[in-house]
């Protein structure tokens, strides 16, 4: 099958969807990422402070991190960081509907859209938009990822909190991929206690372990599946 992750950053496809990546490349599916921010100049006071030298080194994390998990290619977009809605969503939509057509992906994982991240919102916006299971639609499933740091600080409530009923059970190894994945990340990766550490993504893992018997654990949200 052909496998796309949609996420708004760079990192966020690891954080999200990192081990289960591993667990369909060991499967034989093809695994291909779009990354629809550049993820850094929301860092700085005006975007054009940031050089395209300090983006063009967070992609090179990005691809380092692809090739530790076997993604096939990771594709750039360069909406502005933690301003999507200050972009059309018919934009984001148009880079989606490109990549899906391009790849004919059966399964999608994307962010959750309730987090509490702007961007993240509008990601989740852009996929539903963009895969309307209209005739001829290749996408047939839909999994909506947790982002330590932003989906858990929405303290969200009802619908937009995010309630997974879909759990990827990860061996050991691919579990070590995702920890490696992320290290390539050098300006992303954090201290714990920070969400973003290495050891709160051991303990995320574990947390939805202990929900479902395993030892490490990816948990989802399947917001459409069809079956035909």
């Amino acid at each position: 099958m052909n496998i796309l992750i949609v996420a708004a950053h760079p990192d966020d496809e690891i954080l999200g969807v990192g081990g289960t990546v591993a667990r369909h490349v060991e499967n034989g599916d093809e695994v291909y990422a779009l990354i629809l921010g550049e993820g850094q100049t929301s860092r700085f006071d005006k975007r054009e402070d940031a050089g395209t030298e300090i983006v063009g080194r967070l992609h090179d994390d990005t691809r380092q991190a692809a090739k530790v998990l076997g993604i096939r290619q990771v594709f750039f977009e360069d909406f502005p960081d933690n301003r999507f809605d200050s972009v059309a969503l018919l934009e984001i939509v148009k880079a989606v509907e490109r990549r899906v057509r391009e790849l004919a992906p059966q399964i999608i994982y994307t962010h959750h859209g309730g987090d509490l991240n702007v961007d993240h919102q509008r990601t989740s916006q852009a996929v539903l938009t963009a895969t309307r299971p209209m005739k001829g639609q290749s996408v047939k499933e839909i999994y909506a990822f947790e982002t330590v740091s932003s989906t858990e600080w929405n303290f969200a409530y009802g619908d937009a909190q995010f309630a997974p009923n879909v759990f990827v059970k990860l061996t050991k190894e691919q579990f070590v991929k995702k920890v490696r994945a992320m290290e390539a990340y050098k300006t992303e990766l954090c201290q714990y206690p920070h969400p973003r550490s290495l050891e709160m993504l051991e303990a995320v893992a574990r947390r939805w372990g202990g929900v479902c018997g395993g030892s490490y654990v990816e948990a989802f949200e399947a917001v459409r599946i069809l079956r035909e």
